[in-house]
């Protein structure tokens, strides 16, 4: 009985996807478990601490070790390491566990290096990501940065692997490591804060790195891995990636700046502006984590085949499905991550510590956020297809122009509201906030999501000027159903929040909850039937069954990711 149960969990933790939205689904159902546990992270440290001096050390302090992650490992594996992949995969297979096993060698080598230089510099480069702190709080944030730069160590070894994994469709278990990431910040704050405070915090944020490791080796094991104890500098793969990396770094270190420069004019404003602008960036990164995040994910690996294998139609059609897939899902969101931003704050941060004043500050710069959230989730995508064609300067270009045109864009919309208050008081009338001290910190997640939208409209033209026509026409025509069937969706959800408001209590936690719940779905339902209406192809990817629309001409066009050289080893 009991080997026929771990029978069956085994294959279900090895399971392979064969479509680029059922991959996506996978990723992105996980995604939405792990966001979970995220938003209950965050909850819980907004309860425990509000938006005070303790959470600004706490963001400020992951900065520095953010910067290594992003810069040596998510540049490294989105950018580099799965095409160089597929090309060792298809031409010889028989050097494929050497190629890994140098990979990972020199990486570790490498955020051993980064970690100790930037340990020993760290009150330098604290000083510049938070110049307002006083020397206290700034030599506190220096001790606990120094503590989470073993956080990144773990997570390259471990995001290293999540990219082998996703090489061979292996999506679920990939999925779950992040949920064991949160799991083990949620212990740290459970288990150790009430006795190390903050330094509980830091101890968390490493157990969960452990965890989010340990979780995906048995699976590593499993599709033949084995360690090698390698270190070729001159291996053409390496030399190969390190080309390819290196523009996506400059890109990616482009996002980081605008972080730490967020981050610096924050701390030159009201206290708790650097953890209500984080706090309200975790909520935005709910729907590009779960919907843009999951199918550039699943569909990277699936058009970075296709390339290798010469099949530029079958590469452009799977792009230009994951494009309407991707939209159909996260524009809807968008709409109603404006419309329902009071209430998902108050439901997801309003507790403990975290006062009226707070929430009503984050539900506005969540609102101001949401405008952008459609841009933010379909960028990963975009610059994973000039990826999969080997194409990494184009993107680091357009990067590094949104990076300064965000920080321009802050230093004015800061500037202006600070220096003219009646703008202040029209925008915090808008936005619905009483305390005008703090409306400076509006200016920030304007400039984020202005800069986001250009950036994504310069990918799209210049991805065309690449390939050409990647299905922009069937594109546009989803983007306009999808407009008007999310106009829908914001008729209806206001009609639930005002019928549910006479039904339910929303002064008390539950009945906020059900008002909340009840005004989305009646949204979704009113979004979905009027995409039925209006024969939106993209419905089908719910995986309902095909003869239920039939009946309407709607036709499934997205082909199995099958044939590659993957399925044939495994």
């Amino acid at each position: 009985m009991n080997s026929t149960v771990f029978t069956i969990i085994g294959k279900f933790i090895n399971s392979k996807s064969k479509k680029i939205s059922s991959a996506a689904l996978t990723v992105a159902f996980f995604g939405l478990v792990s966001r979970i546990f995220g938003l209950w992270r965050d909850r819980m440290l907004a309860g425990e601490f509000g938006a005070g001096q303790t959470l600004d050390i706490y963001y400020a302090a992951f900065k520095i070790p953010d910067l290594v992650y992003n810069l040596l490992i998510v540049g490294a594996v989105s950018s580099a390491f799965i095409p160089v992949f597929h090309e060792y995969l298809i031409k010889d297979k028989n050097e494929i566990w050497r190629f890994v096993g140098n990979i990972l060698n020199i990486l570790l080598l490498a955020l051993l290096i980064f970690s100790v230089i930037l340990i020993l510099f760290a009150p330098w480069l604290i000083f510049f990501i938070a110049p307002g702190f006083d020397q206290p709080s700034l030599d506190l944030t220096v001790k606990i940065s120094r503590i989470l730069f073993l956080s990144p160590l773990l997570l390259g070894v471990s995001a290293l692997i999540s990219a082998l994994l996703q090489a061979y469709s292996r999506f679920l278990i990939t999925s779950l490591a992040p949920i064991f990431y949160n799991l083990g910040i949620i212990f740290g704050i459970v288990f150790l804060t009430p006795y190390y405070g903050i330094w509980g915090l830091a101890y968390g944020v490493i157990f969960g790195a452990v965890l989010h490791l340990l979780i995906q080796v048995p699976l590593l094991l499993k599709i033949g891995f084995s360690f090698k104890a390698i270190f070729n500098f001159k291996e053409p793969g390496l030399i190969k990636m390190t080309k390819l990396w290196l523009p996506r770094t400059l890109g990616l270190l482009a996002f980081q700046i605008n972080s730490i420069v967020a981050t610096a004019i924050a701390s030159f404003l009201s206290i708790g502006s650097i953890a209500v602008f984080n706090l309200a960036d975790n909520l935005r990164w709910v729907p590009i984590g779960i919907i843009g995040v999951a199918f550039s994910t699943a569909a990277f690996p699936a058009m970075s085949l296709a390339y290798a294998q010469g099949k530029k139609d079958l590469f452009l059609k799977r792009f230009s499905l994951a494009v309407r897939q991707t939209l159909f899902i996260v524009l809807p969101l968008s709409f109603l991550f404006f419309v329902l931003r009071a209430q998902i704050v108050r439901i997801i941060l309003g507790t403990g510590e975290f006062g009226w004043d707070a929430t009503r500050l984050t539900a506005a710069v969540l609102g101001l956020f949401s405008f952008g959230i459609f841009a933010a989730a379909l960028l990963p995508l975009f610059t994973r297809a000039f990826f999969a064609f080997h194409n990494t300067k184009t993107p680091v270009f357009i990067n590094v122009f949104s990076m300064i045109l965000n920080i321009i864009l802050s230093f004015i919309f800061v500037g202006v509201l600070i220096k003219l208050p009646f703008l202040g008081q029209k925008l915090g009338s808008i936005m619905k906030i009483s305390d005008l001290n703090s409306i400076a910190i509006l200016g920030l997640p304007l400039a984020v999501t202005i800069a986001s939208i250009i950036n994504i409209v310069w990918h799209w033209i210049d991805l065309k000027k690449h390939i050409g026509d990647f299905g922009i026409s069937e594109i546009k025509k989803s983007i306009l159903k999808i407009l008007i069937a999310s106009a829908v969706s914001v008729v209806f959800a206001y009609t639930g929040l005002y019928l549910l408001n006479n039904i339910f209590n929303t002064h008390t936690f539950s009945g906020l909850f059900l008002q909340t719940f009840g005004a989305f779905i009646f949204a979704v339902l009113g979004y979905l039937v009027m995409a039925f209406i209006l024969r939106s192809e993209e419905i089908l990817m719910l995986n309902m069954p095909t003869s239920l629309f039939n009946w309407r001409g709607i036709q499934n066009p997205e082909p199995e990711i099958t044939g590659s050289s993957l399925d044939d080893q495994y």
